[in-house]
């Protein structure tokens, strides 16, 4: 791990060493590429990295003053790739002054320590997005005017704000990919993160390139805001597993989540892009309003959120049967021990109810003698 101190040294270029080092490599690719700015040659290339590109100017009747809105192109890979580098060093900071610390108090598992730093990043991240991306939303009003997720589309040009919002939304999940070696993720743990950080890398990129940046935008805010609860509540009961209240509140918003992602989605593209007049498809125009790419959108969306759904009722049966088992265990544990028949055939000698004894002193004994 980067910015630690180590014992000892692996071999240069070694699996150990990359691992141990890479975000302080990742940190001198990105001063590289800062100190580019400093020289006339390289500022036009290393400006493409760090600055948004595809400006446009435009006047509007109600603004005073030109506006800058922005467009998507081939050069916002460059800058996606510099903010993965951002996002790579901010990794390393975060789980070396936070999650380690806390490791070392909490003295958790192998797997819990796994789980825990995983849900230790993800928080950070969806705080981070829900409150920007509630910070976007309150400008443009969409409480008060649901219609403008389809109105006026194709939505080809951003606000600054909205454009870097999906840019470091697309940087991060891509930086998750090779934080899977960086971390050694655990084989079996591996397919699961593939899963949702390649689902999220296919539906925020479809939403940008597709120009659907706005309903992406209004779907990703209240996904962050109950994947940030489920982590939050996962922190918590690493360190008290008593403390479990938070996952009762995730799963209601969680499903709720779900319902209001299908709702708008069916209305976005059920009813809302087939009523605008531009219809058609236009790459220039950036115009992908046609019915193919509305049902593929539709069926993408619809089928994750099934997927979803079947995997938090799966994690909600496996909870429903551990807490089964603990409480039979538990009563299993207080019920009170069983009381010896009266009539035992391992105490006092006796066999079939009938009194046995070798005492010769006895009045049965006497009689027979």
């Amino acid at each position: 791990m980067g910015f630690r101190k180590k014992n000892k040294s692996p071999p240069v270029l070694s699996h150990e060493f990359v691992i141990q080092n890479h975000a302080d490599m990742v940190s001198c690719v990105a001063m590289i590429i800062l100190l580019g700015l400093m020289f006339e040659v390289t500022a036009k290339f290393a400006i493409m990295f760090i600055t948004v590109q595809y400006n446009v100017t435009q006047n509007l009747e109600e603004a005073i003053e030109p506006v800058n809105l922005y467009q998507y192109g081939p050069k916002d890979i460059a800058t996606v790739f510099f903010y993965l580098l951002i996002a790579v060093i901010l990794h390393a900071l975060i789980q070396e002054y936070i999650l380690d610390k806390m490791n070392r108090r909490l003295h958790l598992s192998k797997t819990k320590h796994s789980k825990f730093n995983e849900s230790g990043q993800l928080a950070a991240f969806y705080l981070f997005s829900f409150i920007w991306g509630c910070s976007i939303l309150t400008a443009e009003e969409f409480a008060t005017n649901p219609t403008f997720l389809w109105e006026g589309y194709p939505h080809s040009h951003m606000v600054f704000q909205v454009k870097f919002f999906y840019i470091c939304q697309i940087a991060y999940w891509l930086h998750a990919l090779p934080e899977l070696y960086f971390q050694k993720v655990r084989k079996e743990d591996i397919p699961r993160q593939l899963y949702y950080i390649c689902l999220y890398v296919f539906h925020i990129t479809g939403a940008y390139i597709l120009n659907l940046h706005r309903l992406g935008l209004v779907l990703l805010v209240p996904h962050s805001l109950v994947e940030l609860l489920f982590h939050a509540s996962r922190l918590f009961y690493f360190s008290d597993e008593n403390k479990q209240k938070g996952f009762t509140l995730w799963a209601l918003l969680f499903v709720i989540a779900r319902l209001l992602t299908l709702t708008l989605s069916v209305l976005t593209f059920g009813f809302g892009l087939p009523r605008v007049q531009n219809q058609g498809f236009s790459l220039a125009e950036g115009n992908f309003n046609v019915l193919t790419v509305r049902m593929t959108c539709l069926a993408a969306i619809c089928l994750t959120q099934a997927w979803m759904m079947w995997k938090f009722i799966n994690f909600q049966l496996k909870k429903w049967r551990e807490h089964s088992q603990s409480q039979a265990t538990k009563k299993k544990a207080v019920s009170p021990k069983s009381k010896p028949h009266k009539k035992d055939p391992t105490r006092g000698g006796s066999a079939n109810g009938v009194l046995k004894s070798d005492d010769k002193t006895s009045p049965r004994a006497r009689k027979t003698l």
